[in-house]
């Protein structure tokens, strides 16, 4: 078995092997949707989010609670560009409106004219879809511009890990809103488990170091119940056994490798409300995970239209 893989380039690389040669390919922190959807295998399993999800879960979320005009500052590639189309069709779907949206490179250092047109388009949320360097360069360059605390603007970004909140501060990010599918403090069973990750790490677990932990434990549950560390054996199992962990509740593998589970909205705490370091969200809404990820078979998965040679 093969666990991570957290660029989409490669994962979809080594599911394709992963088949060939009767093994199993297990993604994390994957954003693209090809990977349960056109590329999907019997052999495979995508067990944290995907740019619908997090998209999905956010619009839908946002708009719902007012936020109904958007503007996107967006990473100029396929995974920005992804993510903007999937939260753009969220956004129209809930009733809202896209005012507009600006293209930046990759690695940029510089998001003064890209923030400027976002505050000169008037929407009430300003949208990052991008991520790693230029989610944090971009909400630092927001907090200086003041765009939050003009009081008719907030930021949302489409992917955050707790390592970009910690690295970035919530003097920084506090109001900051997305959506995740872990969040450490969440309830006992999670604090439990991130208590001993903490332990040991000395830092907080992310959303894709819990769910890496959640599908290989599941994984070795599955060769315990099928007697057998046989791909083909093992993933019936998976998708067999419903998954009930410190990350998941009522999870369950579906035939096009999508693991579904309930999704977060958060909201990053001020200064003020936060009693100390990694303690830094509010869990605003729960999506259930049938309203968060697509259904099984609208992203194209021969598996679900039985296309594919077993």
């Amino acid at each position: 078995m093969a666990i991570g893989f957290d660029n989409s380039s490669i994962a979809l690389a080594v599911e394709q092997v992963a088949f060939q040669k009767n093994r199993i390919a297990i993604a994390s922190a994957v954003s693209t949707t090809l990977f349960t959807g056109k590329n999907c295998t019997p052999n495979e399993a995508a067990w944290l989010h995907d740019n619908y999800a997090l998209a999905n879960t956010l619009a839908r979320s946002v708009v719902g609670r007012g936020g109904d005009t958007w503007f996107f500052v967006t990473v100029d590639y396929t995974f920005g560009h992804s993510l903007e189309a999937e939260a753009k069709k969220a956004v129209l779907a809930s009733g809202g409106k896209v005012l507009g949206a600006v293209r930046h490179p990759l690695n940029n250092p510089d998001f003064s004219s890209f923030l400027l047109q976002a505050q000169a388009s008037g929407a009430k949320v300003v949208a990052l879809a991008n991520a790693g360097g230029d989610m944090t360069n971009a909400t630092k360059q927001a907090n200086d511009f003041g765009l939050s605390r003009a009081g008719n603007q907030s930021l949302v970004s489409l992917l955050v890990f707790i390592t970009d909140i910690h690295s970035l501060g919530l003097a920084v990010t506090q109001g900051l809103q997305f959506a995740t599918a872990f969040y450490w403090d969440r309830d006992d069973e999670s604090r439990a488990w991130s208590k001993r990750f903490f332990a040991i790490h000395q830092r907080m677990p992310t959303s894709a170091h819990a769910a890496v932990y959640s599908a290989t434990r599941h994984y070795l549950r599955a060769i315990e119940a099928a007697g057998t560390d046989e791909a083909k054996a093992v993933m019936a199992k998976m998708r067999e056994m419903p998954i009930n962990d410190f990350f998941a509740k009522n999870g369950k593998l579906r035939d096009d490798g999508r693991m579904v589970h309930d999704m977060y909205l958060v909201e990053v705490k001020t200064p003020a409300e936060s009693s100390g370091p990694w303690d830094y969200y509010k869990i605003r809404a729960t999506i259930a995970g049938d309203q968060a990820f697509r259904l099984a078979g609208e992203d194209g998965c021969p598996l679900i239209s039985g296309n594919l040679a077993q």
